[in-house]
């Protein structure tokens, strides 16, 4: 089967072969990392869809993350050698509006035979993805109408999210840039963009955090990435790096020892993953978070409320709990921004808020994340909390906790409480 897969996507190269030109000025703080492939532990699922599909590819082949890249799943054909289709997922994958592609390690978590399957459902479109909901658009959150750059979004005072690819290994069906992801004539890979991007982030000195985010930043080589960072170090007022990825859960090859050594050098930097479901932590996948904890760097998840994959409280607790067991802290629960042909993906904000407050209170405060919607129209992210204060006035306040009773707060600020302290210093 491996000899019938083609890497398919032409920008690949662009994305992992290719590192860019280095400016003189720079090249002396560029340190070159030999290739390297990491072992990873294979569960027994891995293992069995390797046998099946990929019999004569080596353990140095499997673990290598270009391998895995240049033979994504990205066809009809190979879908449907690993899969036992429906003939809607069929049809989803005939008109497809975001490109199809899934790494061949994700793909051997995939149920060849339970269409209803959470992470299958994730990654493989059926027909309702085709249709268009009232509400829904292309660019629900308009961060292209906060963009003074290319690939550059600005809509908080004092950070940026910065596009610097629109490639994904693993393209999830429910994806906020489906606009832009897998196509090559938006928010583009090369150096004159990135080199605009910065030039706004230099000339705006109230700019203290990057974010960078795509695409999958990650999915860049080594010495590229490795680059970007640099140039945005060298900025004196940023202060913090953040980069956003799902890669340690679909492609967790790619976190190999020289990638973690690479991204130390550049503290204070975070990553927030993108985590779907507890079947997506795997061995491999808590293994990668692992390396990057190891390093210093602090891991933070990004979860999307999904109707039917993960809308049940004990599959988010699981999650939650999963992810601080890896050290990743849970961020945010987002609720599903309606992009188009997202419908059958978005569950009530009600809903929601039941399975926030199925988790507060019932598990470990680090393991519950912000409840929040990234406002449609450009507000920005807004917290969304199960009411909590019942009453205030006359001095207190009324709070219900986790199990619904009720308790009195004495709310007194301090220059309330002064006359009583200086009753209470005459009669002493």
């Amino acid at each position: 089967m491996e000899q019938s897969f083609d890497p398919g996507n032409s920008s690949l190269s662009e994305n992992i072969d290719e590192p860019p030109d280095q400016p003189p000025s720079l090249a002396k703080h560029i340190t070159f990392f030999p290739t390297a492939i990491d072992r990873f532990p294979a569960p027994s699922n891995t293992h069995r869809f390797r046998l099946l599909h990929f019999p004569f590819i080596a353990d140095k082949d499997w673990n290598d993350w270009h391998w895995q890249l240049k033979n994504r799943i990205t066809t009809l054909g190979q879908l449907e050698k690993i899969l036992n289709l429906t003939k809607d997922e069929v049809h989803a994958v005939a008109n497809l509006r975001l490109p199809l592609s899934i790494t061949p390690y994700y793909a051997s978590l995939l149920h060849p035979d339970d269409p209803t399957q959470s992470l299958r459902r994730s990654v493989v479109p059926i027909s309702r993805e085709l249709a268009i909901s009232p509400g829904e658009s292309a660019d629900p959150l308009h961060e292209e109408d906060d963009s003074p750059a290319p690939g550059l979004v600005h809509r908080y005072p004092d950070r940026v999210l910065f596009l610097v690819t629109n490639f994904c290994s693993t393209n999830c069906r429910y994806c906020t840039r489906s606009r832009i992801v897998g196509k090559r004539s938006r928010c583009g890979l090369g150096m004159e963009q990135w080199e605009k991007a910065i030039a706004y982030i230099e000339q705006n000195p109230q700019i203290r955090d990057v974010l960078l985010s795509g695409g999958d930043p990650l999915t860049l080589p080594d010495t590229r990435l490795e680059w970007l960072l640099t140039r945005l170090r060298s900025i004196p007022h940023v202060e913090v790096i953040r980069i956003g990825t799902k890669i340690p859960m679909v492609l967790p090859q790619r976190i190999t020892k020289a990638l973690v050594n690479m991204l130390k050098r550049f503290h204070p930097l975070w990553l927030s993953i993108h985590c779907t479901h507890p079947s997506e932590l795997t061995e491999e996948a808590v293994a990668a978070c692992s390396r990057l904890a190891n390093a210093g760097i602090p891991l933070g998840s990004q979860t999307v409320l999904l109707a039917g994959i993960n809308d049940e409280a004990a599959v988010m607790t699981k999650l939650m709990q999963g992810l601080m067991r890896a050290r990743v802290k849970p961020y945010y629960l987002y609720q599903c921004d309606p992009i188009v042909g997202s419908a059958h993906f978005r569950t009530s904000v009600k809903k929601g808020l039941e399975i926030y407050e199925a988790l507060r209170g019932h598990t470990s405060g680090y393991a519950v994340p912000n409840y929040v919607i990234d406002a449609p129209g450009g507000g920005g992210k807004i917290p969304l909390l199960p009411e909590t204060v019942v009453a205030m006035g006359g001095g207190e306040v009324l709070l219900k906790n986790y199990q619904g009773k009720i308790f009195s707060y004495p709310d007194t600020s301090a220059m309330d409480a002064e006359p009583c302290l200086r009753v209470l210093g005459a009669v002493a």
